[in-house]
């Protein structure tokens, strides 16, 4: 089954920097690279950071000199391009034997027959390490289609000197900001040519989906007969609302970045142009690598809902094993040994993301200080699948109906009424076809 509709756009962010080197990948998937020997598996990665690269080269490397009649060819992907690709290779009987990706894209290719059900695969080991509720982002109507190995956290980036200067509280993973305090101190924030906040919401879906469910939003109901409706309650709107009001009535939050990428958005928090930008976790490798020497930042946990509730939607990067793979069991021996604790918390590392394994989260190197490693790890069992998971349609509402919306909606063009209209009367209507 041809899925339907544009790929959703991920809520990782290196994939959206990636768009213009996307072509470098753009023949990975032909079937001209299907380079593994009779017994060998392919592995598809995209890994694209210098450090993430070498790692996963170095362990496909360590995996064939054990291995030498069962090896593995390191196929170089690209998360800009990825969903197309798969999709034609899978069509064209051409896919990789071991497929990595991330768990946003999976529910289309599970439900068309392209991935393995891996329930009778995984090993026991594997199954203790990784959490239920990040096993629920791969899983669809009770069958596993993925290994999350890798989640990404959103965080407020913030400026250190600029924060002392106006005398706020800097918020923990165990005490966080509430939405609204995190309103005042953006109001506290703004000064002289300095907006409080800066909300790069050029893909704005995912991160107001995600982002609401600490203030219990969910947005997609699934009934007892298994189809997915929209109702826009309070809980959803609660966050929207408070994006909202900072940009429109508090002014507080500049509007001109609203369009921006978190990337477009990174020179003018170096210049003291905001004081705070919300972005995913990896972002803090880029403020690492371009700030200059002596600007003071620091990661801090994103708001949290009524009762200090610190829940936020990921879609974790994944591994998957091809339907059409004729050594699963092998495939999975491969999976298995890249996701040791050990090397996930190097791929961890890599990619600046955190792992899903718990030895592998509790690793030292990802609990220090440095670099808001130890808030990150510490908001790890506060993440949950994201609400749109596997909600079959999802992209075509995205695209269609979704992102249009809550653009207008940030940048004050239409009120509080119109975006529930559109987003559940039009949304609905979009979901209907794919649940007949």
């Amino acid at each position: 089954m041809t899925p339907p509709g544009p790929r959703p756009a991920t809520p990782l962010p290196r994939r959206r920097l990636l768009a213009a080197a996307g072509a470098a990948g753009a023949g990975a998937l032909a079937p001209g690279c299907a380079g593994a020997r009779p017994g060998g598996l392919r592995f598809l990665s995209l890994a694209w950071q210098r450090e993430s690269v070498r790692a996963n080269k170095e362990l496909v490397a360590q995996w064939n000199r054990a291995n030498p009649r069962a090896r593995v060819t390191y196929v170089q992907g690209s998360w800009a391009s990825v969903h197309d690709q798969l999709l034609t290779s899978f069509e064209g009987g051409e896919a990789p034997d071991v497929i990595h990706d991330a768990s946003d894209d999976l529910a289309d290719f599970a439900y068309g027959g392209y991935l393995a059900d891996l329930g009778g695969l995984l090993p026991d080991r594997l199954r203790r390490e990784i959490p239920s509720h990040s096993w629920r982002t791969t899983t669809f109507d009770g069958r596993v289609y993925g290994v999350p190995f890798l989640q990404e956290p959103r965080m407020i980036m913030a400026n250190r000197r600029l924060l002392a200067a106006a005398g706020v509280r800097l918020p923990t993973a165990r005490r966080p900001w509430s939405w609204e305090e995190f309103g005042t101190v953006a109001r506290r924030l703004t000064r002289g040519g300095t907006h409080g906040v800066a909300w790069p919401l050029k893909e704005p879906v995912s991160a107001t989906l995600n982002l609401a469910l600490s203030t219990g939003g969910r947005l997609f109901h699934r009934g007892a007969d298994g189809r997915v409706t929209i109702r826009y309650t309070a809980r959803d709107h609660h966050v929207p609302r408070a994006i909202r009001d900072q940009v429109v009535r508090a002014e507080s939050a500049s509007r001109t970045t609203l369009g921006m990428s978190g990337a477009d958005a990174l020179p003018g928090f170096f210049d003291g142009r905001y004081a705070m930008v919300p972005l995913g976790f990896s972002y803090r490798q880029q403020i690492v690598q371009q700030a200059p020497r002596d600007f003071d930042w620091v990661a801090l946990p994103a708001p949290a809902g009524p009762g200090g509730d610190r829940r936020q939607g990921v879609s974790p990067q994944t591994l998957s094993i091809a339907a059409d793979c004729r050594h699963k069991a092998r495939a999975m021996a491969f999976v298995d040994f890249l996701l040791r604790p050990p090397a996930m918390v190097r791929l961890a590392l890599g990619d600046w993301l955190l792992p899903t394994g718990t030895t592998a989260l509790a690793d030292p190197a990802l609990r220090t200080t440095r670099h808001g490693w130890a808030t990150g790890s510490a908001l790890a069992t506060s993440l949950r699948p994201a609400p749109a998971q596997s909600v079959r349609g999802y992209p075509e509402w995205k695209d269609k109906v979704a992102t249009p919306a809550f653009q207008e909606y940030y940048s004050g063009a239409i009120g509080d009424r119109e975006l529930r209209e559109r987003l559940v009367s039009d949304g609905n209507l979009v979901l209907a076809r794919y649940q007949r």
